[in-house]
């Protein structure tokens, strides 16, 4: 199934981890530490107060101070999801903040990698993989992996999807790590 079909048919909770789980992966750019979100995620293991914890994340994150020309526009399309997050979980704007996050993911994953991609991140969300950038790869991968498991295992799956955000975290930190050393 492809990544669009995925966040067609989850409910709330997947869709929320989802768009959490991107914006999660891209928080290095943000310059925040790897606990920042941790509370949005216990909001969603017991439908707690999501809007107290999405307040606390966005006070922490303060304003992106990007490096170079690639990680600005990265950087602001990572604030544009966390600027994006609804106020409310549950709440009507998740679908739609999910998949926005899940385009903004692949493309700052896309702006990173040094290969060359040819095909649209849409077309890779609907299941084009030929050719595929790894960067980009393994966000696509990691997107399905997050919706697989909430869909497969509710509220038990967040363990998992937290899991798979983490491994993601540390590889964009990495990737903006050694682009940072190249410039200096």
């Amino acid at each position: 199934m492809s990544l669009v079909e995925l966040i067609a048919q989850a409910d709330e909770r997947a869709l929320a981890a989802s768009g959490l789980a991107c914006l999660d992966r891209c928080v290095p750019l943000l310059g925040g530490d790897d606990e920042v979100l941790r509370p949005l995620w216990g909001s969603l293991a017991d439908t707690g107060d999501w809007t107290e914890g999405l307040e606390k994340a966005r006070a922490a994150l303060g304003s992106a101070d990007p490096g170079a020309a690639v990680e600005d526009q990265a950087a602001h399309l990572a604030r544009r999801m966390l600027d994006a997050a609804p106020a409310e979980y549950p709440g009507a704007g998740v679908r739609v903040w999910a998949d926005a996050c899940s385009v903004a993911s692949l493309q700052i994953h896309r702006l990173l990698d040094p290969a060359a991609d040819a095909s649209s991140v849409d077309s890779r969300r609907e299941g084009s993989t030929e050719g595929m950038p790894p960067l980009v790869a393994a966000e696509l991968r990691r997107q399905v992996a997050v919706l697989e498991l909430l869909t497969a295992h509710g509220v038990a799956g967040l363990r998992g999807a937290l899991e798979t955000s983490t491994e993601g975290r540390r590889v964009l930190r990495a990737v903006v790590s050694r682009r940072a050393r190249g410039r200096g």
